[in-house]
């Protein structure tokens, strides 16, 4: 069987679902043949050049022709969040198996209509899942194994970041991330939402209460085009920035373990810092993606003379994924975790599964991000996940 695929949207990530899209055929042993049929866009030229520059066959520019074509068996989804809902569901309901960017949606509540829509579809056979892809590094997966089999013991403390600086310049002009109503939300649901899906993913625990703050630093930013802006009016060439720049919050797990989460674009001189600690009785365990071939383990079970973290390189054949790959300590990088999605995807598919994460994990996530923004308007709060928070939908 062939699986042709349809994406639409061809920004950034667009050109990192294309990588996995084409490599993971010729990595992997997938059960079946997948065709980078079309990929779909607004703008003909503009995304007719991706085409060609990225491996699809063809482009086209309204999604909805796309979703309505019985030559399309995967419709994967990489516009911005405000557009997710009605994408997602369009095609869901037309037998579309479907991959969709994170975070799932821009509210609570387009989320659980996705959700309830993936549910339906999962009835008549067809999958779905969020693109949460930084549980597909290997170590990040064999950090989930190693908590699975005990090594950490009981969880008492996680410590999650995920630390940008790509906003610390107040000219950088105003994008669509910088805009709630296509956003959803800043730093919180950008890169927050990996922090709180890996949370969730290697502990195996849900969030169950948060309290946080977060914050606009810099309020208003130039207008696209509108030049440096230096010397200009907000009516003129300024915008207002209608989401966050950073989110700090606490929050307590399903078992009351502590977690403390930080996400920030304005982490000066950090590029891409995710980092994750989970501290138990019998060890810890560390991951930071600057170092992303690499776990930092602590056994507390052993002699006190030789206690210490220990590096374990995630590079060999028995770890997650690797053996498709090179020989150990050729490594890997962050591309590669879009290859592992469209592997699970596709063996999802093959197997009649239900693929992770799903588009109930993906609401969880949204129920989270919530809660926060709610706790940073209650001064800090303490606010139950999942809880009804009408202004937020």
């Amino acid at each position: 069987m062939t699986l042709r695929v349809a994406m639409i949207g061809y920004g950034f990530m667009g050109a990192a679902h294309s990588v996995g899209w084409r490599q993971a055929p010729r990595m992997f042993p997938l059960p079946d043949e997948v065709e980078m049929s079309v990929i779909v866009g607004r703008n003909a030229e503009a995304v007719a050049d991706a085409a060609t520059r990225w491996g699809w066959h063809e482009s086209a520019s309204d999604w909805r022709e796309v979703i309505a074509r019985d030559d399309i068996d995967v419709v994967d989804i990489v516009t911005p969040g405000d557009s997710h809902a009605e994408i997602a569901i369009a095609a869901l309901e037309a037998g579309k198996h479907v991959l969709c960017e994170k975070p799932l949606a821009n509210t609570v509540a387009e989320a659980e209509a996705m959700a309830d829509a993936a549910s339906r579809a999962a009835d008549r056979g067809i999958r779905s899942m969020v693109g949460f892809t930084y549980r597909r590094v290997p170590a990040v997966t064999f950090l989930r194994d190693l908590i699975a089999q005990g090594a950490v013991g009981r969880i008492a403390q996680v410590r999650a970041s995920y630390r940008q600086d790509w906003l610390v310049d107040p000219e950088m002009p105003l994008g669509w991330r910088l805009q709630k109503e296509h956003a959803g939300s800043g730093a919180l649901g950008d890169i927050g939402a990996h922090i709180i899906d890996m949370t969730q993913f290697v502990t195996g625990l849900d969030v169950a209460s948060v309290s946080g703050t977060v914050d606009t630093i810099v309020r208003q930013r130039p207008l696209q085009g509108a030049g440096s802006g230096l010397s200009g009016t907000a009516a003129e060439g300024y915008g207002e920035v209608t989401v966050d720049d950073i989110a700090l919050f606490s929050a307590r797990l399903s078992t009351g373990a502590l977690v403390s989460f930080e996400a920030s674009r304005f982490a000066t001189g950090r590029k891409n810092d995710l980092s994750i600690e989970v501290s138990g009785d019998k060890g810890a365990l560390r991951f930071d993606l600057e170092d992303l071939n690499a776990l930092w383990f602590y056994d507390r079970t052993a002699p006190e003379s030789t206690q210490g973290f220990t590096r374990i390189l995630v590079t060999e054949p028995q770890h997650p994924y690797v053996a498709a790959w090179w020989p150990a300590g050729h490594m890997l990088g962050y591309e590669h975790g879009f290859s592992h999605q469209v592997v699970d995807l596709v063996t999802a598919i093959a197997e009649g599964t239900d693929p992770h994460p799903s588009f109930a994990e993906g609401l969880s996530v949204q129920r989270v991000l919530a809660a926060v923004e709610e706790s940073s308007a209650s001064d800090s709060a303490w606010v139950r996940v999942g809880a009804d928070i009408p202004q937020l939908h």
